[in-house]
């Protein structure tokens, strides 16, 4: 199925918001080369760094080569797919541009000599490189910035976000409601992508009460992307101290999203580090261990991060446990039922302890009489769940 940050990824330069300057700069930087031979967008993930150049692809009738920094971990590598790249004419449009995205992967390749071979490439090449990355400010990258041009892309502010939201809404005929909209704009903290998942998970009927904590930097989202992601160091084992969340949880949310991102070796090293932390959980409960707690943290964090055979990069659309949606589906449903019995109840100064013993029969006819809901003031949604559940 396809994402809706895959469907509404900006494909011209009238649907990036907020990064005016950029898309002044990369226009220029096009328009002027050879003068700069490459440009380096470097910024937080998620503001459209790989987007603005597809957008310049589609504005200047350009071929586009996208080549991911994590594919090209050596010189030969580099040599054999960007350099023939650089050199030949696109067959189909007017120009070409060579992308590299999250160039920062090449500083934790295992090989060597990959970053001085990009730059002979884009000293030798025929067309402009784009290169992408989150922190460009490694001493490794000093010959990279020094032949660049360089261009930060800041993040979007909460008005920005909310209005491709907005979009989105409109093009999707999705019914939901500014307020909402706007709550997940200003937790996104100018991560586009971020907000943009948050609004699928909530059409896909899915947790989101915990949206209004959103904290782009601390999610849950972003834990994970470090640890399947990221190379393993020493801040590996306290980042679910960040994210406010029991490890039971937190178990739950790696048990979803391990097989999104490991598959082969990496998936049984990092499922037995699962089974393991989960045994260690069961000790817990079962004898009151609670100086255990520090075993399961580490097997959850450093141990399946480690399972990866090197750091991985590319975009990953994590899930949401299943069963933590089964169980605010049922407190959800609960919580509705609750709320008209009591309003019920006040309105026929009855007994809330008498009414919800007689609730499947009052909702079945309160949901065929409107004027019964009027009277004691049901809610939208209130009056949607008895026409769902009810009628």
């Amino acid at each position: 199925m396809t994402t809706l940050c895959e469907k509404y990824r900006a494909k011209c330069f009238e649907d990036i918001k907020g990064q005016e300057i950029a898309v002044s700069k990369i226009f220029n930087f096009f328009k002027n080369f050879p003068m700069k031979k490459s440009m380096v967008l470097h910024g937080p993930a998620g503001n459209g760094k790989t987007s603005l150049v597809h957008a310049l692809a589609f504005e200047t009738n350009s071929e586009i080569i996208e080549l991911n920094a994590s594919d090209l971990r050596n010189r030969g590598q580099i040599d054999t797919v960007i350099k023939s790249a650089s050199k030949q004419k696109s067959l189909f449009n007017e120009n070409k541009i060579i992308l590299v995205d999250e160039v920062d992967g090449l500083s934790a390749a295992k090989d060597r000599g990959g970053i001085q071979e990009l730059i002979r490439v884009i000293e030798t090449s025929s067309f402009p490189v784009i290169a992408t990355a989150n922190k460009i400010w490694d001493k490794k990258f000093s010959l990279l910035r020094k032949i660049s041009e360089l261009v930060e892309m800041k993040e979007l502010k909460h008005t920005a976000v909310f209005e491709i939201l907005k979009t989105i809404c409109q093009k999707e005929n999705l019914d939901v409601q500014n307020n909402l909209l706007l709550g997940i704009a200003m937790k996104s903290k100018g991560d586009v992508r971020a907000a943009i998942n948050d609004l699928q998970t909530i059409n896909s009927e899915t947790i989101h009460e915990n949206l209004d904590e959103r904290d782009r930097e601390d999610s849950i989202f972003n834990i994970m992307k470090q640890i399947f992601k990221d190379a393993v160091n020493e801040e590996t084992i306290s980042l679910y101290d960040k994210v406010g969340m029991p490890l039971d949880e937190i178990y739950l949310w790696m048990d979803e999203n391990i097989p999104l991102e490991y598959s082969g070796e990496e998936l049984y090293k990092a499922i037995n580090c699962l089974s393991k932390a989960d045994v260690f959980r069961g000790r817990i409960y079962r004898q009151q261990y609670w100086r255990f707690l520090v075993y399961q943290n580490f097997l959850l964090s450093v141990g399946i991060a480690s399972a990866k055979k090197y750091p991985k990069t590319g975009f990953t659309s994590y899930k949401k446990p299943t069963r933590i949606l089964q169980i605010w589906l049922i407190n959800q449903k609960r919580a509705k039922l609750k709320s008209i019995i009591e309003k019920y109840a006040k309105y026929t100064h009855t007994s809330k302890k008498k009414t919800m013993r007689e609730a499947k029969l009052l909702l079945n006819i309160i949901s065929k009489k409107p004027g019964i809901q009027k009277e004691i003031k049901l809610d939208n949604e209130e009056i949607g769940f008895l026409e769902k559940n009810y009628c």
